[in-house]
């Protein structure tokens, strides 16, 4: 451990690699105290549970993520409804390299939030975002249909298997490493993929 760190700071590094290494559900909160070199009474004085260790870890990197999809799931339904079908996939391609550089620049939290967090509520990050674009599909489709160009009715299951499909896809980019310059050509062509393959299924 390098001495320059605060306890904090220290306690952190190890609860990440503990959390990294093993997950949430298998981390010995007994272990990252033993490499701090701390009594488990004065972890207590810190944080009251793993839990909430963990929270600490990644809970701002989580709300970030989540908040920036929302903001650009938004900024798409305030545009004009005629205005809409020209830029679909435009904003959302935005905040998808938006998420892909903050997730870069803060690797080994968002890779606990997406590999390591079994057991806490942020296991349902792409569940969530899931959620959020389900919506906005179907918001989206009344749009089409008062634009005179309705849409055929998209299988509700088949809806979700894709979506959570494209955000599986996404967040493989992250959990691989892949080097950065690497991952803005994959988000490129996935998101031409999938915009053109909704696109298709919208009849449009």
């Amino acid at each position: 451990m390098d001495g320059n760190l605060t306890t904090l700071e220290r306690i952190h590094q190890a609860a990440k690699a503990e959390f990294l290494e093993k997950g949430y559900k298998d981390a010995s909160l007994r272990n990252i105290v033993k490499s701090v070199g701390m009594t488990t009474g004065a972890f207590y004085g810190y944080y009251k549970s793993k839990a909430e260790l963990f929270e600490a870890l990644v809970g701002k990197h989580y709300k970030y993520i989540l908040t920036c999809f929302r903001k650009a799931q938004q900024e798409f339904a305030g545009l004009p409804q005629e205005q809409q079908p020209e830029v679909m996939g435009d904003i959302s391609g935005m905040c998808m390299f938006e998420m892909l550089h903050y997730a870069y620049a803060h690797l080994e939290e968002c890779k606990l939030i997406l590999c390591c967090s079994e057991g806490t509520k942020f296991s349902g990050l792409i569940d969530e975002m899931v959620e959020i674009e389900v919506e906005a599909t179907h918001s989206y489709q009344k749009v089409l249909e008062e634009l005179g160009r309705p849409s055929p009715k998209i299988d509700p299951a088949l809806e979700h298997i894709l979506i959570t499909g494209m955000f599986h896809t996404f967040f493989e980019l992250v959990i691989h490493e892949m080097r950065l310059d690497d991952a803005e050509n994959y988000v490129k062509e996935m998101r031409a993929f999938y915009t053109a393959g909704w696109m298709k299924i919208m009849g449009q």
